[in-house]
């Protein structure tokens, strides 16, 4: 299993277009992709599970990312965030 951290940087926070991009790029693995905010976890897959998370600027997320592809798909995940929100 890969894990990482993220701070949000983007002024709106997790908003519908990147959650929307974030969305299509965890579904082209084969590896589940969770979200962690504030006790809370949500699969990366479900677009209205992410909105619902409310990610905001400032909040510090963990990604999980589990399965055969883990390595790449978690890679691809970090590159998104950093570049995006």
């Amino acid at each position: 299993m890969k894990e990482f951290q993220y701070t949000v940087k983007d002024a709106c926070g997790i908003h519908a277009r990147p959650a929307g991009l974030l969305v299509k790029l965890a579904k082209g693995f084969a590896s589940t992709a969770t979200l962690e905010k504030g006790g809370k976890t949500c699969d990366l897959r479900k677009l209205m599970a992410l909105m619902g998370m409310g990610v905001k600027q400032g909040d510090t997320v963990t990604i999980k990312v589990e399965g055969d592809d883990e390595a790449a798909c978690a890679e691809a995940i970090q590159k998104f965030l950093s570049e995006n929100v």
